[in-house]
């Protein structure tokens, strides 16, 4: 074993962190990209780079207004949730999720050196404490504010 593949190792320890964890997300994302690593498919890696985070913003997006769209919740639902304060504390929660999230998104663009710690921090958020993957950008805003870019 001449050259170590770091990157396949840490694949490989995600996997099995997903599968120890019983996280099927975690599980089947490292199981993909082992996939796409030791075949030729990882010519695609610069495809997966440039559209894979707004494809699972879009796939998230969907699952999250499904329930709209199906009719489970009701339009009158929606209208009440103007009125409750509850309601109205989730929406500005919302929004400024939202916003930490876009500004998560630029940091991991123009600040490539913390996604390591970022994803580090989400997959053990995820194993150790029950949570899901959608941490990172919500993350990486919350990290932008502290450190000051306001790009």
């Amino acid at each position: 074993m001449s050259q170590l593949d770091l990157n396949l190792i840490v694949l490989l320890v995600l996997l099995a962190c997903g599968v120890f964890s019983h996280n099927t997300a975690i599980t089947i994302a490292a199981g993909v990209l082992i996939v796409f690593r030791i075949t030729p498919l990882s010519e695609f890696f610069p495809f997966l780079q440039q559209h894979g985070l707004n494809v699972g913003i879009i796939i998230l997006t969907i699952g999250v207004l499904t329930p709209i769209a199906s009719g489970k919740i009701p339009g009158d639902a929606i209208l009440k949730s103007f009125l409750s304060w509850k309601s109205l504390l989730a929406i500005i929660i919302g929004l400024a999720v939202a916003w930490l999230g876009g500004r998560g998104v630029k940091l991991m663009s123009n600040q490539p050196d913390v996604v390591a710690g970022l994803l580090i921090g989400t997959v053990a958020g995820v194993a150790v404490l029950r949570g899901v993957p959608v941490g990172p950008l919500i993350a990486a805003g919350m990290l932008s504010l502290l450190i000051g870019i306001n790009r």
